[in-house]
């Protein structure tokens, strides 16, 4: 047993049972919870939750795959949080294996580093490919297969709350809808499978194809960006 030297005057006693002692008084302002946060030597668990993400470009045709596990922090808490732990790419394209594995495992140490892992998804998004993109259903432009890899991701880390996007207010969704029936009255509507008129050119704030000139400014249809401030 250990002995303490007491230097002090009692003023008072209590005595603590095992219970009360292996669990902290919430109640008092001094009393900290221990929350877990994602980190290099965390523990994998036996299961994670998974989201598959399906990524079909026209320069290949095979599809590929895209499956990113989560690992649940604190679960049970007011503090409950999913992080990324690791990511799988598949595919029947086995032309750029090599890189994608690389690609992956790399992600995945960062993933396991724990801290803000958003960065990755601008890196990728930045990536272009020296061929030229593609652009996908909708208008969409993609400079390179690892900038849609960085969508992906994305997509992702808004799906379990890691990047907050602002919403375009009900004004501003309404005030896009008006243009865009204003432009198509007036040269009349694109194809029934595309998003946006023929004639809109490519916006580089969204890299969608919707921008169009409407009253002598160029004003995107998807994103609201324009030329004219």
């Amino acid at each position: 047993m250990a002995l303490h030297k007491i230097d002090k005057k009692i003023v008072g006693y209590k005595v603590l049972s095992k219970e009360a002692k292996e669990t902290p008084d919430v109640s008092k302002p001094e009393a900290t919870v221990s929350l877990e946060s994602m980190h290099e030597n965390v523990e994998r668990p036996e299961v994670l939750l998974g989201s598959t993400y399906k990524i079909k470009t026209p320069q290949s045709e095979h599809a590929l795959y895209i499956t990113i596990n989560d690992m649940v922090l604190n679960i049970g808490t007011a503090h409950e949080e999913r992080r990324p732990y690791e990511i799988f790419i598949n595919s029947k394209n086995m032309e750029h294996f090599q890189w994608v594995l690389a690609l992956t495992r790399v992600i995945s140490a960062v993933f396991r580093k724990g801290g803000d892992a958003c960065f990755l998804v601008e890196e990728l998004k930045a990536v272009f490919d020296p061929r030229g993109g593609y652009f996908k259903k909708g208008g969409v432009f993609m400079p390179s297969l690892v900038a849609e890899i960085g969508h992906a991701i994305e997509s992702h880390l808004k799906h379990i709350g890691m990047i907050r996007t602002e919403q375009m207010s009900d004004h501003q969704k309404q005030f896009l809808a008006e243009k865009r029936q204003e432009f198509e009255a007036i040269h009349g509507a694109g194809e029934e499978t595309q998003a946006f008129p023929d004639k809109a050119v490519l916006c580089v704030k969204c890299s969608t194809k919707a921008m169009v000139l409407m009253d002598g400014c160029m004003t995107c249809l998807n994103c609201g960006e324009s030329k004219c401030g």
